[in-house]
Protein backbone atom coordinates (compact mmCIF):
# COMPACT_ATOMS: atom_id res chain seq x y z
CA UNK A 1 0.00 0.00 0.00
CA UNK A 2 1.27 3.65 -0.94
CA UNK A 3 1.82 6.39 1.13
CA UNK A 4 -1.32 8.13 -0.22
CA UNK A 5 -3.44 5.44 0.31
CA UNK A 6 -2.64 5.35 4.15
CA UNK A 7 -2.92 9.16 4.08
CA UNK A 8 -6.52 8.50 2.46
CA UNK A 9 -7.48 5.35 4.72
CA UNK A 10 -6.55 8.14 8.09
CA UNK A 11 -8.57 10.73 5.91
CA UNK A 12 -11.55 8.53 5.82
CA UNK A 13 -11.48 6.85 9.34
CA UNK A 14 -11.15 10.75 10.75
CA UNK A 15 -14.14 11.93 8.57
CA UNK A 16 -15.90 8.97 10.13
CA UNK A 17 -15.13 9.53 13.62
CA UNK A 18 -17.35 12.74 13.96
CA UNK A 19 -20.30 11.30 11.80
CA UNK A 20 -22.04 8.90 13.97
CA UNK A 21 -24.66 8.27 12.08
CA UNK A 22 -21.96 7.51 9.20
CA UNK A 23 -22.13 8.46 5.66
CA UNK A 24 -22.45 7.04 1.69
CA UNK A 25 -19.74 5.88 -0.04
CA UNK A 26 -20.56 9.06 -2.14
CA UNK A 27 -20.44 11.44 0.29
CA UNK A 28 -17.30 10.02 1.60
CA UNK A 29 -16.04 10.37 -2.08
CA UNK A 30 -17.17 14.29 -1.99
CA UNK A 31 -15.90 15.47 1.10
CA UNK A 32 -12.76 14.09 0.75
CA UNK A 33 -12.71 14.83 -3.22
CA UNK A 34 -11.36 11.15 -3.99
CA UNK A 35 -12.49 9.22 -6.78
CA UNK A 36 -15.63 6.47 -6.13
CA UNK A 37 -13.47 3.15 -7.05
CA UNK A 38 -10.51 4.52 -4.69
CA UNK A 39 -12.83 5.14 -1.43
CA UNK A 40 -14.48 1.66 -2.43
CA UNK A 41 -11.61 0.23 -2.42
CA UNK A 42 -10.47 1.28 1.20
CA UNK A 43 -13.58 1.11 2.66
CA UNK A 44 -13.51 -2.64 1.43
CA UNK A 45 -10.19 -3.28 3.20
CA UNK A 46 -11.29 -1.78 6.34
CA UNK A 47 -14.56 -3.87 5.98
CA UNK A 48 -12.81 -6.89 5.95
CA UNK A 49 -11.35 -6.48 8.98
CA UNK A 50 -13.47 -4.93 10.79
CA UNK A 51 -12.61 -1.20 11.45
CA UNK A 52 -15.85 -0.17 9.00
CA UNK A 53 -19.31 -1.38 9.08
CA UNK A 54 -22.36 -1.38 6.86
CA UNK A 55 -25.70 0.03 8.16
CA UNK A 56 -27.89 -2.80 6.77
CA UNK A 57 -30.78 -0.15 7.45
CA UNK A 58 -29.28 3.51 5.87
CA UNK A 59 -26.32 1.85 4.00
CA UNK A 60 -24.15 4.51 5.56
CA UNK A 61 -20.30 3.15 6.82
CA UNK A 62 -19.34 4.01 10.17
CA UNK A 63 -16.30 3.30 12.36
CA UNK A 64 -16.39 -0.68 13.22
CA UNK A 65 -16.41 -2.57 16.30
CA UNK A 66 -12.62 -3.26 15.35
CA UNK A 67 -11.65 0.05 15.15
CA UNK A 68 -12.93 0.75 18.79
CA UNK A 69 -11.41 -2.16 19.90
CA UNK A 70 -8.72 -1.53 19.28
CA UNK A 71 -8.45 1.99 20.94
CA UNK A 72 -9.79 -0.21 23.66
CA UNK A 73 -7.17 -1.92 24.37
CA UNK A 74 -4.78 0.72 24.20
CA UNK A 75 -6.59 2.33 26.58
CA UNK A 76 -7.02 -0.92 28.95
CA UNK A 77 -2.78 -1.06 28.94
CA UNK A 78 -2.35 2.63 30.37
CA UNK A 79 -5.03 2.38 32.68
CA UNK A 80 -4.41 -1.29 34.00
CA UNK A 81 -0.75 -0.76 34.71
CA UNK A 82 -1.86 2.08 36.55
CA UNK A 83 -4.36 0.06 38.46
CA UNK A 84 -2.20 -2.76 38.92
CA UNK A 85 1.31 -0.69 40.20
CA UNK A 86 0.20 -0.60 44.15
CA UNK A 87 -1.28 -4.41 44.16
CA UNK A 88 2.06 -5.91 42.63
CA UNK A 89 4.22 -4.01 44.89
CA UNK A 90 2.25 -4.61 47.79
CA UNK A 91 2.90 -8.40 46.47
CA UNK A 92 6.45 -8.01 45.98
CA UNK A 93 6.70 -6.33 49.17
CA UNK A 94 5.05 -9.32 50.75
CA UNK A 95 6.53 -12.08 49.64
CA UNK A 96 10.01 -10.83 48.59
CA UNK A 97 9.88 -12.21 44.96
CA UNK A 98 9.39 -10.64 41.71
CA UNK A 99 5.93 -9.99 40.08
CA UNK A 100 4.64 -9.70 36.64
CA UNK A 101 2.01 -7.95 33.92
CA UNK A 102 1.40 -9.02 31.16
CA UNK A 103 -1.14 -8.84 28.02
CA UNK A 104 -1.38 -11.41 25.10
CA UNK A 105 -0.73 -10.67 21.38
CA UNK A 106 -1.34 -13.57 19.11
CA UNK A 107 0.34 -16.75 20.05
CA UNK A 108 3.01 -14.89 22.50
CA UNK A 109 2.93 -13.25 26.14
CA UNK A 110 3.77 -9.52 26.09
CA UNK A 111 5.79 -8.19 30.07
CA UNK A 112 4.25 -4.53 30.04
CA UNK A 113 5.19 -4.30 33.73
CA UNK A 114 7.38 -5.80 36.29
CA UNK A 115 8.37 -4.99 40.43
CA UNK A 116 11.09 -6.64 41.92
CA UNK A 117 12.70 -6.50 45.18
CA UNK A 118 15.33 -4.02 46.15
CA UNK A 119 17.57 -7.16 47.46
CA UNK A 120 17.06 -9.11 44.37
CA UNK A 121 20.36 -11.22 42.81
CA UNK A 122 18.71 -10.68 39.09
CA UNK A 123 17.68 -7.95 37.25
CA UNK A 124 14.38 -9.03 35.16
CA UNK A 125 15.47 -6.76 31.64
CA UNK A 126 11.94 -7.95 30.45
CA UNK A 127 9.51 -5.33 29.61
CA UNK A 128 8.78 -5.70 26.13
CA UNK A 129 9.86 -9.09 25.70
CA UNK A 130 7.42 -11.74 24.50
CA UNK A 131 7.41 -15.44 25.06
CA UNK A 132 4.96 -18.37 23.90
CA UNK A 133 2.10 -18.90 25.94
CA UNK A 134 2.45 -22.43 26.45
CA UNK A 135 5.66 -22.31 28.13
CA UNK A 136 4.75 -19.12 31.27
CA UNK A 137 2.22 -19.08 33.74
CA UNK A 138 0.91 -15.80 32.81
CA UNK A 139 0.66 -16.63 29.07
CA UNK A 140 -1.39 -19.82 30.17
CA UNK A 141 -3.75 -18.09 32.64
CA UNK A 142 -4.19 -15.72 29.48
CA UNK A 143 -5.25 -18.64 27.29
CA UNK A 144 -7.45 -19.83 29.92
CA UNK A 145 -9.27 -16.92 28.53
CA UNK A 146 -10.65 -18.34 25.07
CA UNK A 147 -12.52 -20.79 23.92
CA UNK A 148 -11.16 -24.25 23.15
CA UNK A 149 -11.76 -23.59 19.76
CA UNK A 150 -9.95 -20.44 19.78
CA UNK A 151 -6.65 -22.41 21.07
CA UNK A 152 -7.17 -24.71 19.11
CA UNK A 153 -6.89 -22.18 15.99
CA UNK A 154 -4.34 -20.62 17.33
CA UNK A 155 -1.77 -23.79 17.77
CA UNK A 156 -2.70 -25.44 14.45
CA UNK A 157 -0.37 -22.50 12.81
CA UNK A 158 1.62 -22.15 15.66
CA UNK A 159 4.04 -25.14 16.58
CA UNK A 160 5.53 -26.09 20.22
CA UNK A 161 9.18 -24.89 20.72
CA UNK A 162 11.35 -26.77 23.25
CA UNK A 163 12.37 -24.18 25.72
CA UNK A 164 13.62 -26.70 28.93
CA UNK A 165 12.94 -30.40 29.62
CA UNK A 166 10.21 -29.24 31.16
CA UNK A 167 8.20 -27.35 28.23
CA UNK A 168 4.80 -28.91 27.73
CA UNK A 169 5.17 -30.27 23.95
CA UNK A 170 1.69 -31.18 22.64
CA UNK A 171 -2.00 -29.27 22.34
CA UNK A 172 -3.63 -32.47 24.48
CA UNK A 173 -1.42 -31.48 27.54
CA UNK A 174 -1.86 -27.99 27.55
CA UNK A 175 -5.70 -28.30 27.28
CA UNK A 176 -5.39 -30.13 30.18
CA UNK A 177 -3.21 -27.27 32.22
CA UNK A 178 -5.96 -24.62 30.28
CA UNK A 179 -9.10 -26.13 31.95
CA UNK A 180 -7.36 -26.57 35.50
CA UNK A 181 -7.10 -23.29 35.48
CA UNK A 182 -10.62 -22.45 34.70
CA UNK A 183 -11.39 -24.16 37.98
CA UNK A 184 -8.95 -23.21 40.42
CA UNK A 185 -7.78 -19.64 38.71
CA UNK A 186 -4.25 -19.79 38.62
CA UNK A 187 -1.29 -21.47 36.77
CA UNK A 188 2.17 -22.65 37.24
CA UNK A 189 5.16 -22.56 34.95
CA UNK A 190 7.48 -25.11 36.59
CA UNK A 191 10.89 -24.21 34.75
CA UNK A 192 8.79 -24.92 31.57
CA UNK A 193 10.51 -21.05 30.08
CA UNK A 194 13.62 -21.11 32.24
CA UNK A 195 15.45 -23.64 34.54
CA UNK A 196 15.86 -23.06 37.46
CA UNK A 197 12.75 -20.64 38.26
CA UNK A 198 8.84 -21.37 38.99
CA UNK A 199 5.80 -18.76 38.53
CA UNK A 200 2.39 -18.75 39.85
CA UNK A 201 -0.17 -16.85 37.33
CA UNK A 202 -3.24 -15.41 37.24
CA UNK A 203 -5.92 -13.96 34.82
CA UNK A 204 -7.23 -10.56 35.19
CA UNK A 205 -10.54 -9.90 34.28
CA UNK A 206 -12.55 -6.26 32.78
CA UNK A 207 -16.01 -5.92 33.69
CA UNK A 208 -17.25 -8.20 31.08
CA UNK A 209 -15.43 -10.83 32.67
CA UNK A 210 -13.02 -11.31 29.54
CA UNK A 211 -9.46 -11.48 30.56
CA UNK A 212 -7.62 -8.98 29.32
CA UNK A 213 -4.22 -9.41 30.94
CA UNK A 214 -2.38 -11.82 34.04
CA UNK A 215 -0.07 -11.72 36.47
CA UNK A 216 2.34 -13.76 38.14
CA UNK A 217 5.08 -14.27 40.88
CA UNK A 218 8.40 -15.72 40.14
CA UNK A 219 11.24 -16.98 42.18
CA UNK A 220 14.84 -19.37 41.84
CA UNK A 221 14.40 -22.93 43.53
CA UNK A 222 17.39 -22.97 44.08
CA UNK A 223 17.44 -19.93 46.63
CA UNK A 224 13.55 -20.56 47.79
CA UNK A 225 13.19 -24.30 47.53
CA UNK A 226 11.10 -24.10 50.03
CA UNK A 227 7.90 -21.80 48.83
CA UNK A 228 5.20 -24.33 47.62
CA UNK A 229 2.44 -24.01 44.71
CA UNK A 230 -0.30 -23.54 47.60
CA UNK A 231 1.19 -20.62 49.01
CA UNK A 232 2.62 -18.89 46.30
CA UNK A 233 -0.83 -19.35 44.53
CA UNK A 234 -2.67 -17.87 47.31
CA UNK A 235 -0.92 -14.81 47.46
CA UNK A 236 -1.08 -14.37 43.42
CA UNK A 237 -4.79 -15.37 42.63
CA UNK A 238 -5.64 -12.61 45.64
CA UNK A 239 -3.86 -9.42 44.12
CA UNK A 240 -5.37 -10.78 40.53
CA UNK A 241 -8.54 -10.39 42.29
CA UNK A 242 -8.02 -6.85 43.43
CA UNK A 243 -6.70 -6.04 40.02
CA UNK A 244 -9.98 -7.48 38.33
CA UNK A 245 -12.08 -5.58 40.67
CA UNK A 246 -10.10 -2.09 39.98
CA UNK A 247 -10.68 -2.68 36.36
CA UNK A 248 -14.54 -3.35 36.91
CA UNK A 249 -14.73 -7.13 37.44
CA UNK A 250 -17.31 -8.52 39.89
CA UNK A 251 -15.24 -11.80 41.13
CA UNK A 252 -16.97 -15.08 41.14
CA UNK A 253 -15.52 -17.97 42.87
CA UNK A 254 -15.01 -19.92 41.03
CA UNK A 255 -13.75 -18.13 37.86
CA UNK A 256 -16.66 -18.79 34.88
CA UNK A 257 -15.53 -21.26 32.77
CA UNK A 258 -15.72 -21.35 29.33
CA UNK A 259 -17.35 -23.63 27.42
Amino acid sequence: MSVQSIDRAFDILELLSVKPRGLTMTEVGLKLDLHKSTVHRILSSMRERGYIEKSQETGNYRLGLGFIELASLYLNSLELKTEAQPFLHRLTKHTGQTSFLAIRDGHEVVYIDKVETYDSLRRYKIIGRRRPLYATSLGKALLSGLRDKEIELLYATNPFEKLTDKTLMTFDALMKEIRQIRKQGWSIDDEENEVGTRCVGAPIFDYRDRVIASMSLAWDITVHPDLTWAEMSEHVHKCANEISIKMGNIPKQPYPLKK
